[in-house]
């Protein structure tokens, strides 16, 4: 496969509020309604859990109990549980309806800090973003709905297969090039995959670009040396541009569950991840798992994926991702048109 690239560039395209408001809306409709399907999701049967029940010791007790069983770890349940119960001592939470909406409070301030969207900046040219993340976790196919949804506010793109190792992931990267315009660079499998990003990124450069995001190959975070060939990755890249790479997008797959959370801080102390993205929480993924990377690490999250479509990677947003965990399908409009901003 060569290694050269065709140059595609794209006019800055102006923002369209109302249809990104539309398009946020119906991102949170998708995701309220395949969130944590079936009886492991935390807003299982929750509110009768509480219903015509006093909020006291017992009550809180098994709340923390239906916190760690959807993911939300030691250390965020510890946090929520303590503020509910100072606040029961204090006869501010009166019954379910006041214990929930204090929980889902609760929840979204500790999303918060962490619901960053990604920023290109433009100063940057080349803006250098490295993918990373282990086996199966969808960085391939993340990449390509990045692609397409970078295309639709004018960027163009170089898209860098960087992952030599399996030959199938660098003809599925050419399939997304296509798909969205993007230009693509690739060598043959097996190739130094800090040879393809270097040549991508010269190249890149070269033709004025806005944007390379380089693929890699899966790896466990305890394969330490398939780590240490990530770090030589971004040394390499930085040989051409020494800021870069400007994002090291981290993808993890929700499914993994506390897993997730010690593969994000193995790769954040490999190679310095700047950004989260999230997939797989369509399925029977526990999605407390994204309470607990926030309060662990708190670092940003950009993207959440409930879905195959491009249109199901969507920006991560904390009031609406507490009201899905805690409400599900149950959750009011009214609830919805706070979330997406109307």
């Amino acid at each position: 496969m060569s290694g050269n690239i065709a140059s595609q560039m794209f006019g800055r395209a102006p923002k369209d509020n109302s249809k990104e408001s539309e398009e946020r809306a119906g991102f949170f409709k998708r995701l309220r309604t395949r969130l944590n399907r079936g009886p492991s999701r935390l807003s299982f049967d929750l509110a009768n859990l509480f219903r015509g029940r006093k909020i006291d010791a017992e009550l809180l007790e098994e709340l923390e109990t239906r916190l760690l069983t959807a993911d939300i770890g030691v250390e965020a349940t510890e946090h929520i549980l303590s503020g509910l119960s100072r606040r029961v001592a204090r006869k501010e939470l009166a019954d379910a309806d006041a214990l929930l909406t204090a929980l889902r409070a609760a929840i979204a301030e500790i999303l918060a800090p962490c619901a960053k969207p990604l920023v290109i900046d433009e100063s940057r040219k080349p803006f250098v973003i490295l993918v990373v993340g282990v086996n199966g976790s969808g960085k391939t196919t993340t990449i390509g709905k990045l692609a397409s949804r970078l295309k639709a506010e004018g960027y163009g793109a170089v898209l860098a297969a960087a992952d030599t190792f399996r030959a199938a992931a660098i003809e599925q990267l050419q399939v997304w090039a296509d798909r969205t315009g993007s230009a693509f660079a690739a060598q043959q499998a097996g190739a130094d995959p800090g040879a393809v990003a270097f040549d991508a990124l010269q190249a890149a450069r070269s033709r004025g670009t806005d944007i390379l995001i380089a693929d890699t190959a899966g790896r466990l975070h305890s394969q330490s040396h398939l780590m240490e060939e990530l770090k030589k990755v971004k040394r390499v890249i930085q040989r051409v541009d020494p800021t870069a790479p400007h994002e090291v997008l981290l993808v993890l797959d929700a499914n993994q569950g506390q897993n997730a959370l010690v593969q994000a801080q193995q790769f954040n102390e490999a190679v310095g991840v700047t950004g989260i993205v999230l997939t797989k929480l369509d399925g029977t993924a526990k999605g407390g798992i994204v309470v607990a990377i926030a309060r662990k690490l708190g670092l940003p999250i950009h993207f959440i994926g409930v879905g195959e479509q491009v249109e199901d990677l969507g920006e991560f947003d904390a009031q609406a991702f507490a009201s899905a965990l805690i409400e599900g399908v149950g959750t009011s409009d009214g609830a919805e048109a706070r979330a997406s901003g109307g």
